[in-house]
């Protein structure tokens, strides 16, 4: 089968092996991928994974191991995160901190970018019938996004800033709006913050931001090691930052304004499917915009490239033609 590959190299793969589902997994064939700054930072050397990249798709599935068929044909997305089932943190529902867990195209297992892949069956979602392929495969970070909610109380009096104009930061910027705090996006491409203010959310340019300016909440989503000083200058004192980059290197930091002035740090990645599906299929969200290109498997290089470039949001890898 068709894969894009890392192994100390990007490489598209003419020959991979179809995997087979294991009791209680389902065969996938995927139909569409995104590429996520994750990957991006995958091949920088982050948590030293080697094999079939990706984690965001949509697919049908064509097989399931064990009793259960009623996915069987079914159009679904997936939850990246798989843990032993057995541990007090699976058993608390937080799979994705399972000591022993794998995550698709990250960790221990082979990921989406590929035309089969394989996923327990309790971590597949359904997709509505009325969303495209192309909006569905952005479940993955949209539930991310939502993660925020999940961790946060944001009370509708709440000034909240996203920093980062990337496809994450204008997602969160997105799902917070629905709260109807006082939610911003601050970054550095007026044509990206266009994307998030045409659907209510206030916008400014990082370099534009008040530095006399404090937020209840800030969450850090430039994908860069850099920004969590800017995001301690920004928040109130006792305030929260939430940080969603994950990067391949670090950054020296001054952690004492954290101290003094008594702010929460919280880390935040993977969430919850049903809202972001809910949301996407409803038409709160509209991320038809956040689509800056579509190339073929065999185009994986040219499609990282493209991914690379600042201008760029979301480039999505087509499985369906053959």
């Amino acid at each position: 089968m068709k894969a894009i590959v890392f192994d100390e190299r990007l490489r598209f793969a003419g020959n991979r092996k179809k995997p087979v589902p294991a009791h209680g997994e389902a065969l996938i064939r995927v139909t569409m991928a995104g590429i996520c700054n994750t990957d991006m930072e995958i091949i920088k050397g982050y948590l030293g994974f080697h094999g079939t990249i990706g984690h965001e798709f949509t697919g049908i599935v064509e097989a399931q191991g064990g009793r259960s068929r009623r996915l069987l044909g079914k159009r679904v997305v997936g939850e990246i995160n798989c843990g032993c089932g057995h541990c007090d943190l699976c058993l608390e529902g937080l799979e994705k901190h399972c000591p022993d867990r794998t995550t698709t195209g990250i960790l221990g297992r082979e990921g989406a970018f590929a035309e089969y892949m394989t996923l327990p069956v309790g971590n597949l979602h359904r997709i509505p019938d009325k969303l495209t392929d192309e909006e569905a495969v952005f479940t993955e970070p949209l539930a991310a996004a939502f993660e925020i909610l999940e961790q946060v109380a944001i009370r509708r009096e709440d000034h909240v800033l996203v920093l980062g104009d990337g496809k994450l930061g204008i997602l969160c910027a997105l799902a917070l709006r629905l709260t109807g705090a006082h939610v911003f996006l601050a970054g550095k491409h007026p044509a990206k913050l266009a994307i998030a203010r045409d659907q209510g959310v206030s916008v400014v340019l990082t370099k534009d931001l008040s530095p006399n300016s404090t937020y209840d909440i800030v969450v850090e989503a430039t994908g860069s090691a850099d920004a969590f000083e800017t995001a301690m200058k920004l928040t109130r004192p006792r305030g929260k930052i939430v940080l969603k980059s994950t990067v391949a290197h670090g950054a020296p930091i001054n952690l004492a304004p954290l101290v003094i002035d008594e702010i929460t740090v919280i880390g935040s990645r993977c969430g919850p499917f049903k809202p972001a599906l809910k949301a996407l299929a409803d038409g709160r969200i509209d991320v038809k915009p956040l689509i800056s290109a579509v190339f073929l498997p065999e185009e994986a290089k040219k499609a990282f490239a493209v991914a690379k470039n600042r201008n760029t949001l979301k480039v999505l890898i087509d499985f369906r033609n053959k």
